[in-house]
């Protein structure tokens, strides 16, 4: 079984050879610039200076042999940024940004018009510090924004051949994330949260129309995307961060109310344009909106965020295992992977595949992007652990049967 058969036969519910393993394939289930700086020493690879493929988060690219060290069975395709073409394929469109700096901080300002920083002093990732519709507004200021062009033809340079390698030559599972970011979050930025927050209750009409104003440019990239690859694409991958730890962001009704018919229109135009599966990542504690998101056609739910109240996995699994498949949740970020031992790592890892692997439906990523701080050491424990117990026996359980590859040594890609 090759790495996309592999997944694709977790997502449709049954069992593979062994559990999918995911690292890099999205820009949330990545690596930091400094976690891959000192993996690929750590495994024995030649250094080198990874290219960055979202400068927000400084995730970076995980490579060709990377991948095959790890045995990952994903790949991204990625969108091209604006105007832009080089030799060898597109830029990534987070990669490219106007910015500046000054003696505290270096400064990203984007097609939105946001504006982020990130500190020159120990600074990991860059925040948004301005946001352009700040202040007293009217729907005419929201209608009047200038926004990104979704219809850039060089956003769609070289992603149908990079689908068809994945397919053909990495025979992995390709994933293409959105346009941008949530239009929860998107909105929130350009707002000033805050303001955005007071607006969802005091002036929802507002609210509604900065959310539509970053929902209209979503649908337009998709009819001309999944035009371009949509017959190619394995995973179509989402995000809206709507959970907090210890519940959802706002409540569940105003998500319903809100957020939820925008939601459904995303996924409607994935289903009814391509065969790949929608992935949908939000964190924190979402237990309450899951059946919400079945409803209106997620099929995979990422991260789990196994820290947050009632993402609790062997529970999710039993309720919701066989209609939504899970993606993450294989190792808690917040409190094991950058802190915990590497038998602490390996003790949680196995645990989660005993909570989610039966009956298919799980493709382990760590609960969210690897950060800089998670020592090498965790992140081959984490690795070896899922090689040993991501096996499934002839009764149908994984954990049970143990694998012969050791990460430290070399494998063929898309195995």
């Amino acid at each position: 079984m090759n790495s996309r058969e592999r997944v694709l036969t977790a997502l449709d519910h049954r069992e593979p050879d062994r559990v999918p393993f995911d690292l890099g394939g999205t820009i949330v289930t990545g690596i930091h610039l400094g976690a891959h700086r000192a993996l690929r020493p750590a495994l024995g690879l030649p250094p080198r200076e990874p290219q960055v493929i979202d400068r927000i988060q400084h995730l970076a690219l995980v490579e060709d042999d990377l991948k095959a060290r790890l045995l990952v069975d994903t790949a991204p395709v990625l969108a091209g940024a604006p105007g832009t073409e080089v030799a060898g394929g597109p830029i990534p469109a987070t990669s490219r940004a106007l910015t500046s700096e000054d003696d505290e901080y270096t400064y990203l300002y984007d097609e939105w018009g946001l504006g982020w920083r990130c500190p020159k002093d120990g600074g990991l990732y860059h925040d948004v510090f301005l946001s352009p519709l700040a202040g007293d507004i009217t729907l005419d200021v929201v209608d009047r924004h200038q926004g990104p062009d979704p219809l850039d033809r060089a956003r769609l340079a070289g992603m149908r051949a990079r689908c068809l390698r994945i397919r053909d030559e990495e025979r992995r599972a390709s994933c293409a994330w959105g346009f941008g970011a949530g239009i929860f979050e998107t909105a929130g930025w350009l707002r000033g949260i805050e303001a955005f927050y007071m607006d969802l209750v005091g002036d929802p009409a507002l609210a509604g129309r900065l959310m539509d104003r970053v929902l209209e440019p979503k649908l337009a990239w998709y009819e001309v995307a999944l035009a371009e690859f949509g017959d190619l694409l394995d995973v179509a991958c989402e995000g809206d961060d709507l959970g907090g730890q210890f519940t959802t962001l706002i409540s569940p009704e105003m998500f319903r109310r809100l957020v939820k018919p925008r939601l459904r229109e995303i996924f409607t135009a994935i289903h009814a344009r391509s065969d790949a599966k929608v992935f949908f990542h939000t964190c924190g504690a979402v237990r309450e909106i899951i059946p919400d998101l079945i409803e209106i056609g997620v099929d995979v739910l990422n991260p789990i965020q196994v820290s947050a109240v009632g993402m609790d996995t062997a529970v999710l699994k039993r309720e919701f295992g066989r209609e939504l498949a899970f993606w993450g949740g294989g190792v808690d970020t917040q409190r094991v992977l950058d802190s915990g031992t590497p038998a602490e790592v390996r003790d949680e890892v196995r645990r989660r595949i005993d909570d989610l692997a039966t009956g298919g439906g799980f493709v382990f990523a760590a609960t969210h992007n690897v950060q800089a701080n998670v020592p090498p050491e965790n992140v081959v424990a984490m690795r070896e652990a899922l090689i040993e117990h991501g096996h499934y026996s002839s009764d149908g359980e994984a954990g049970r049967r143990t694998a012969t590859q050791d990460v430290g040594k070399p494998a063929r890609a898309a195995s």
